[in-house]
Parts: structure tokens; sequence; C-alpha cells
């Protein structure tokens, strides 16, 4: 089954409104400073940041991968994306699992309309199927955050879009790098995967969706969006998709305030623990 947001609570004019206000205000310094000299505008700067690791089969990756490719190049987020004031997005696809496993599948690339859109999926169509063991969150947002700082890019709205079936074990604490994704204007919504594994797996967390509420995605108006079936992903990746380039807040889910944290809830810790108790501290 697949929890979501429904997207139709975002009204393409209400959007067109909000990013307005955010432009006028970046303009007037509110709540950033104006572009980089040569920097290209657009309305959205997002990294697609997926997990990658070994908890998920070859069958489950793939169909993720065309989940991704699917809602990329749907009427939906296309239509999302030409009701922008700049009606342009520039978007990363980097694949990740362990502390030293982040790979950028496909570069930043804009997508305005349906060909450029289906370039860029052309592109993520064409790269293998990869399986990685170990799984670092922090990591994947401290690489994904240094994607955005980097990219030639001014985006009205800057997004981290992250993936994953498991909690951070690995890497920096997860808190650590979403923090400082927040302090950079970073908003991060969370697309946890709690499909239905065998009782005896080592790492699941059954409540998977609190520990990306509460330990993985912040800024303004971050929400998460659960996934328990594989055969749901892409219905879920067309409709997060579509809020996160609308810009509009979600009817139903989970808003964080755009603050840092000063102690670190256990809970965030869960996955070290738990990678401890089973295999050790190496």
């Amino acid at each position: 089954m697949l929890e979501t947001c429904r997207p139709t609570a975002v009204r393409p004019s209400l959007a067109r409104l909000a990013a307005a206000c955010l432009s006028l205000a970046a303009v007037f310094g509110v709540l950033a400073p104006a572009a980089p000299a040569g920097a290209e505008e657009v309305d959205l700067e997002l990294v697609l940041a997926v997990d990658v690791s070994f908890s998920m089969d070859e069958d489950e990756q793939r169909l993720q991968r065309l989940g991704y490719v699917e809602a990329i190049r749907s009427a939906e987020v296309l239509a999302a994306i030409r009701d922008g004031i700049h009606g342009r997005i520039a978007i990363a696809y980097m694949e990740w699992a362990g502390a030293a496993e982040q790979r950028v599948v496909v570069d930043w690339q804009v997508i305005s309309d349906a060909e450029s859109a289906a370039a860029f999926t052309a592109k993520l169509g064409q790269q293998p199927i990869r399986r990685v063991f170990r799984t670092s969150i922090s990591e994947a947002l401290s690489v994904a955050t240094d994607l955005i700082a980097e990219n030639g890019y001014e985006g009205i709205r800057k997004v981290i879009d992250v993936s994953g079936d498991g909690p951070n074990n690995q890497g920096r604490i997860v808190t650590t790098a979403r923090d400082r994704a927040i302090a950079a204007g970073i908003t991060i919504n969370g697309l946890p995967l709690m499909l239905k594994r065998s009782a005896n797996s080592y790492f699941d967390l059954p409540n998977l969706d609190e520990y990306y509420t509460t330990c993985v995605i912040g800024g303004s108006g971050a929400f998460v969006v659960p996934v328990r079936d594989i055969e749901a992903f892409g219905e879920a990746v067309r409709r997060k998709l579509v809020l996160e380039i609308a810009g509009g807040p979600p009817e139903r889910g989970v808003i964080v305030p755009a603050q840092l944290t000063t102690t670190v809830d256990p809970f965030c810790t869960i996955g070290e623990r738990i990678w401890r108790n089973r295999i050790g501290d190496n």
C-alpha cells in the first residue's frame, strides 16, 4: 500500500504565487542573497538521492529505477515544471549506499519540457544497476548538499529527495548532515521504503517512517512519503515530485520546522546500534 500526499492540494495559481513571493523576497535580501553572477536561475534545484544498498534485490532496484524514469517523464511532473516562475528545474540523480559509496549517475541537467525530460531519463536508463553494502544516509546528504552548493544554478528552492529502506549505520551521525543541509537553506524530503521482508531480517526497522520523520527530513515544508509495496513506488515518486516542484505544502504529511538541533535523539543512532549488536564495531 502507498501512503502519500495528494498533489491536487497544490493548485497552480497558489504555487505561482508562493514562488513569486519567494523570488521577490530573494531580490530584497529577505530570504537569500541574489543569484551568483553567471548562475542560471531555475525554480528548483533537486537532488534525487537513491539508496542502492544490498537490502534491495535487483528486481526491486529495477522497479525503483523505472519509477523515477516514468515519474520524471509524466504529464503531471512536466505540467508542474511548466507552471513555475522560470518554467524549468535543475535536477541530478545520485545513488548511495555506504559511507564511501556515493555516485552521481546523471549529473545536473535542466528539465523544462518533454524533450529535456526524455534526454535526462535516457541517460538514467542506460546506467547499470548497482548494489553496494551498508547504509549511510548521512554521507548521502552531505554529498547532495555539496552538489547543490557547487552546481552553477540558482533555484528559488533547493531540495534533497532521499529514498532508502533502512536507518543510517555508517558514517557521521545522520542529524549532523541533516542540520548542515538545513543551514544551507535546503529542504530534505524522505521516501522511506517499508517493504515486506523476512521477520528475521537483521537490519529492518519496522517504524522507518518515524525514523525518517525524526532524524532525516527537515527544512521548510519537509515531508515523508512511506512506500510499503515496491509496485507502488512509481506513483509515490510521481506525486512526491509534483509536490516538490510546485512548492506547495502537502495536504497530509509531516512538516518539520527549519531549525537545528542541539542534542541527538537516541532514536537517530538506532541503525548504528543495530549494526554493532549484529556485526560488531568494524
